[in-house]
């Protein structure tokens, strides 16, 4: 089974924010899109995103640029994938891809009911894989101290 694609397009026009960059939304929309056809080409069923963390744009895409969004497995658990998304763009007379923005995605393989199922395990295949398999670990303690940290917010609600 493959543990990564990669998705290629041009920006649109309907791409754009006010400012004349392509809407963070909007990139937020293709790593999820990428990151889902990841997770159900590996688990081989329908996928359900459980968490999204730690976007952060580095560079603007601009109208009209390639977009490369690259998305590949670093760690699987039971029912879960932990998909690392990398989004590219270049204008289309220059060469090199610029890194745009980087983040995890999680996603859980369910059954046609929403029931958990099983995913085939993946292992690394080399350092490189290894260091990503640990660096999701890492990212999964951060996140526990995380949500134990908002745990109180969460259950509280807006007073008018």
């Amino acid at each position: 089974m493959k543990s990564e694609i990669t998705l290629q397009f041009l920006s649109a026009p309907t791409d754009i924010n006010y400012g004349g960059k392509v809407h963070g939304g909007m990139v937020m929309k293709w790593i999820d899109q990428a990151a889902f056809a990841c997770a159900s080409q590996w688990s081989q069923s329908y996928c359900v995103t459980v968490y999204v963390g730690g976007i952060r744009f580095y560079d603007p895409i601009h109208i009209g640029n390639i977009v490369k969004t690259h998305a590949y497995i670093i760690y699987t658990g039971k029912t879960s994938m932990h998909i690392a998304v990398d989004v590219f763009s270049k204008g289309v007379r220059e060469e090199e891809f610029t890194k745009n923005t980087h983040c995890i995605v999680v996603f859980v393989s369910v059954d046609q009911s929403g029931n958990p199922v099983d995913v085939l395990p993946w292992v690394p295949k080399n350092e490189k894989e290894e260091r990503l398999r640990n660096y999701a670990i890492k990212l999964m303690e951060l996140r526990k101290s995380v949500e134990d940290e908002m745990k109180p917010y969460l259950e509280s609600t807006i007073e008018s």
